[in-house]
């Protein structure tokens, strides 16, 4: 039987990195003369791609203004915002559990793949991952359908053997796309009604929910 491989979102998923992302969005948006939201307003940017975020902050499909924009975000995110984060209680012993009982693991996120890794790292969780996927500075792999395939691909695993776990509209789409099955976690950003919507397989609320979960529909044997 082929490999049973669980991918997982991170922000909102496995962290919650609130205060990095919309500080570092505030930062890049006064670097830019604009007057920036309220932190709390700037929610539903947790998950999207920084592009297609700032696409509707901006009000603007200019790709340069957009790209200085980003550039600016990381600025100062890289130096401090993707340590302002927090672990989700209980993932720790989900991941262990899992990787225990012979999962394959994988992190399949829309942030920069250097930064994801960091932030894993960071956290202790390196351990229980085969490896971090993420997107490119230049924003290939930043559609969670890209990043999805080009795993499916270089993993060289069945999506019928595949689950995504994520927060957000884009982390089911972005599975189903490919064929992979997508379970909704309700501790992040995405509520019940947009990750149903989306289609997902199931939702879970706490991570002990989501590890009978994913022995439920990807069995070992």
């Amino acid at each position: 039987m082929a490999v049973a491989t669980v991918l997982f979102d991170l922000d909102g998923t496995l962290t919650d990195p609130f205060e990095g992302i919309t500080r570092s969005l505030q930062y890049a948006l006064e670097r830019m003369g604009r007057i920036p939201p309220a932190a709390e307003y700037l929610r539903w940017c947790v998950g999207p791609p920084l592009q297609a975020n700032f696409r509707e902050l901006l009000a603007t499909d200019d790709k340069a203004l957009i790209a200085r924009a980003v550039e600016l975000y990381r600025e100062r995110y890289n130096d401090v915002g993707k340590f302002e984060n927090v672990l989700i209680d209980g993932i720790p012993e989900l991941l262990a559990r899992l990787r225990d009982d012979g999962y394959a693991l994988a992190v399949a996120t829309s942030k920069l793949q250097s930064y994801a890794g960091d932030i894993v790292e960071h956290f202790g969780l390196m351990p229980y991952f085969d490896t971090v996927y993420g997107s490119e500075p230049d924003g290939r792999y930043a559609d969670k359908a890209d990043l999805i395939g080009l795993i499916l691909k270089l993993r060289k695993i069945e999506p019928g053997r595949t689950l995504m776990i994520g927060d957000r509209m884009h982390d089911i789409v972005g599975a189903k796309k490919n064929s992979v099955r997508g379970i909704g976690v309700l501790w992040g950003y995405g509520d019940e009604d947009e990750l149903t919507r989306a289609g997902a397989d199931d939702l879970a609320d706490t991570p002990e929910r989501l590890g009978r979960i994913i022995r439920n529909k990807l069995p070992m044997n």
